[in-house]
């Protein structure tokens, strides 16, 4: 691989580390973040400020549908404007990620309100102890009607809950039975939701009404608990849900499961998940590193992804542009880079819509199974989408951060006219410090020279400049991360 910029310097690895814990970092936020150092940039985003995102109040003035939240493309936008907007990207990574493992979709749970609601607690417990994160998603009420526990009753158990707390979400196939799934329901039993009408005394209804779209809560019914003996992963005693999330926690399949996924989102592509119980990790040393993190900071996923941050492994030039960009990656971190979304636009719209388009749709997964991920991304369809989508988005000069590219690159030449190999330099590093290869880097130093002289202080070369940054987020390189 060949580059414009020199990879081995510290705001390479800066550009690295941002690009993991966000959706890629716009010129400014690079040279912040450049000032602070590595470990100062990774103090930043561990104890982070206000998220300042385009108010609330002012969005639901302008789009009434944000008020209530009741279709998808509504709820998936309303999203979309705080992953654009917030000074906080990693927070919305943390809720990205946690979104794609214990994958809930809007178009079972009905309520937006809900489905935000649950983002919301991502990105509250995200980072904290995987026991508490375990304990208020078995409490939350979205979770709880995607995989029906409000029908799981101590005289008739309703496995979902059971089964997919073990299998998908903390600790992978074989590493638990079936009576262990049936044992968990069991201790599941009376967790269920408040505000849902009763079709029943032991059926609640999924339904709009009487209620409206009023956000649900969790309510325990403690006359619907099995409180009877339950064996559940070797042990015995008359366990609760947080009994089994204790005895889940505390098993060592968990934090391995757990650190494959983090690895799969933070550091570089794994295989899919369906093949994880016959395939081994592809860096045993990596997932061990987060393993001895999680039993040595009390199950703590942010102490399991500060130790990878801070290794050897993560900082290795192999890691680097080692992962294929989500959707949610490529459509944020292009308009981020854009700088759109300054006000309240129809074009968020626009852009959930590209997401979903591209085989992603927030809040709206197609399975338990979430996202796959990887390559699993691409095909001829979605590629297609996915530099359309980039390079109609990078393509006006009037915008906020396309100015400010052409801006840097006018104070960088202040005496006219940029050689072609020089611009292309600057355009790659403005861009995140993107690394390209050697026939991509000729061809975008032949395309500036096709063009001819190129002064960034004229509108003539503002307008090449930003056909070239078209061209750079429509290369291979720009969708890996």
């Amino acid at each position: 691989m060949a580059t414009a910029t020199n990879i081995g310097t510290e705001l390479d690895l800066i550009a690295h580390l941002l690009r993991r814990t966000g959706f890629g970092p716009t010129p400014g936020e690079l040279e912040e973040a450049g000032e602070l150092g590595y470990e100062g940039t990774l103090d930043q985003l561990f104890n982070p400020g206000d998220a300042d995102p385009l108010p609330v109040d002012l969005i639901r003035r302008y789009h009434a549908d944000h008020n209530d939240l009741r279709i998808p493309p509504s709820s998936g936008s309303f999203w979309m404007y705080r992953l654009v907007t917030t000074k906080t990207p990693f927070e919305e990574k943390i809720a990205l990620f946690w979104h794609r493992v214990f994958a809930t979709g809007q178009t079972k749970v009905i309520q937006g309100k809900v489905m935000i609601s649950q983002i919301d607690m991502f990105r509250k417990y995200g980072l904290g102890s995987f026991r508490e994160l375990l304990v208020q998603l078995s409490k939350d009420p979205a979770m709880i009607l995607w995989l029906d526990n409000q029908d799981n009753h101590k005289d008739n158990i309703n496995e979902n809950y059971g089964r997919e707390i073990l299998e998908l979400f903390a600790m992978g196939v074989g590493n638990y039975t079936e009576e262990d799934v049936k044992e968990c329901a069991r201790a599941f039993t009376g967790w269920t939701i408040a505000n849902m009408p009763y079709m029943s005394t032991k059926m609640r209804n999924n339904t709009l009404r009487p209620y409206g779209y009023i956000a649900w809560q969790f309510e325990y019914d403690e006359s619907d608990h099995d409180d009877g003996e339950k064996t559940f992963l070797g042990e015995t005693g008359n366990f609760t849900g947080e009994d089994v999330i204790d005895i889940i926690c505390k098993n060592p399949a968990t934090p391995q499961f757990i650190a494959r996924h983090l690895y799969h989102h933070f550091v570089a592509d794994e295989l899919p998940v369906p093949q994880w119980p016959f395939e081994g990790p592809k860096d045993p040393e990596a997932i061990q590193l987060m393993v001895d993190a999680y039993f040595a900071n009390d199950y703590s996923i942010g102490a399991m992804l500060r130790a990878m941050f801070e290794s050897d492994i993560f900082k290795s030039e192999v890691k680097r542009f080692a992962r294929i960009k989500s959707p949610a990656e490529v459509v944020v971190g292009t308009l981020r880079l854009a700088g759109d979304f300054d006000w309240p636009t129809d074009d968020v719209y626009k852009a959930t819509a590209a997401c979903n388009y591209m085989g992603q749709q927030l809040l709206g997964p197609t399975s338990v199974e979430g996202w796959m991920g990887g390559d699993d991304w691409i095909s001829t369809g979605s590629m297609v989408q996915r530099i359309n989508f980039a390079s109609d988005t990078i393509g006006k000069p009037n915008k906020r951060g396309v100015k400010a590219i052409i801006s840097r690159i006018r104070d960088r030449h202040p005496s006219g006219n940029v050689e072609p190999e020089a611009l292309v330099e600057d355009c790659l590093g403005l861009v995140g410090r993107l690394r390209v290869e050697d026939g991509t880097l000729n061809g975008l130093v032949a395309f500036v020279r096709e063009q001819g002289d190129v002064d960034p202080s004229t509108e003539d070369g503002a307008g090449k400049i930003t056909s070239l940054l078209q061209l750079i987020v429509s290369t291979r390189e720009y969708q890996l991360a």
